[in-house]
């Protein structure tokens, strides 16, 4: 397989890391660069993946809202734009609160964003994959929800997410025989989303890296773990995250 006939599937690519990412893919060499949006515009970001070379598309797809609409729009989105060889997970949601300010309804949100997202985004291109015995996909832990460490604040959040994590090393054992590979992405934090390495380099933060993270730091590894020989690497989890251990400050005391 080449990259030149590659199809890659980028949810929430209409903003956030997901948007640069997918222009990075774009440059790769992949053929077509699907992107799934929300709320957000994707003209910028498929602008960016046709100037990188490839075919864009942008589907509009409510991972939060009702599953079977969104698990619908998804199966028409690979009927009329796949089949796609690469997912790139990056639907996701955060909510900063002490648990005793939680409801049941952020509850739901934050895991139908975060887990049940990954969930019907895989059922979506796994067929596909399957058939050609030949896929690669990434999703986006939380920075130490592999080892489900805690923070204040991030009760729920840090769940979903290590829930995500452990959704995703199992089907990479279940899916290797088929040549699927599945991986996890830990980003650190990094506050602004479109922020490219050469402008982090020119700014100072208290990560132990001393410098803020941009999506080229996340984009690098993706590219790593979609490469077509890197067939032996899978139930992976890398933190990007510049050696930050901790809670940021800002969030730590938040109520």
């Amino acid at each position: 397989m080449t990259q030149r006939t590659r199809r890659a599937l980028v949810t929430g690519g209409g903003s956030g890391l997901s948007s640069g990412i997918a222009a990075a893919l774009a440059a790769e060499g992949f053929a077509h660069v699907a992107i799934t949006y929300r709320e957000s515009d994707p003209a910028a970001t498929c602008r960016a993946i046709e100037d990188a070379g490839a075919d864009a598309s942008a589907t509009k797809v409510d991972f939060g809202g009702d599953a079977a609409a969104a698990a619908a729009a998804l199966r028409r989105l690979v009927e009329t734009h796949g089949p796609f060889d690469t997912l790139v997970h990056g639907v996701g949601a955060i909510t900063v609160k002490r648990f005793v300010n939680l409801t049941l309804d952020d509850y739901a949100r934050i895991f139908d964003a975060n887990t049940r997202s990954a969930v019907l985004a895989a059922q979506a291109v796994l067929p596909a994959m399957r058939e050609s015995r030949f896929g690669r996909i990434v999703v986006f832990g939380g920075n130490g929800s592999a080892e489900t460490r805690p923070y204040r604040g991030f009760s729920l959040y840090q769940a979903s997410k290590s829930a995500l994590v452990a959704f995703a090393r199992t089907l990479a054992i279940e899916e290797a025989q088929f040549g699927v590979t599945v991986n996890v992405i830990e980003p650190g934090d990094i506050r602004d989303k479109r922020q490219t390495r050469e402008d982090a380099l020119s700014q100072e933060s208290s990560i132990p890296r001393g410098r803020p993270g941009s999506f080229e730091d996340v984009a690098d590894v993706v590219r790593f773990l979609i490469a077509p020989e890197r067939d032996f690497i899978t139930g992976a989890v890398i933190a990007v995250t510049g050696g930050l251990t901790q809670a940021d400050g800002r969030n730590a005391s938040h109520s």
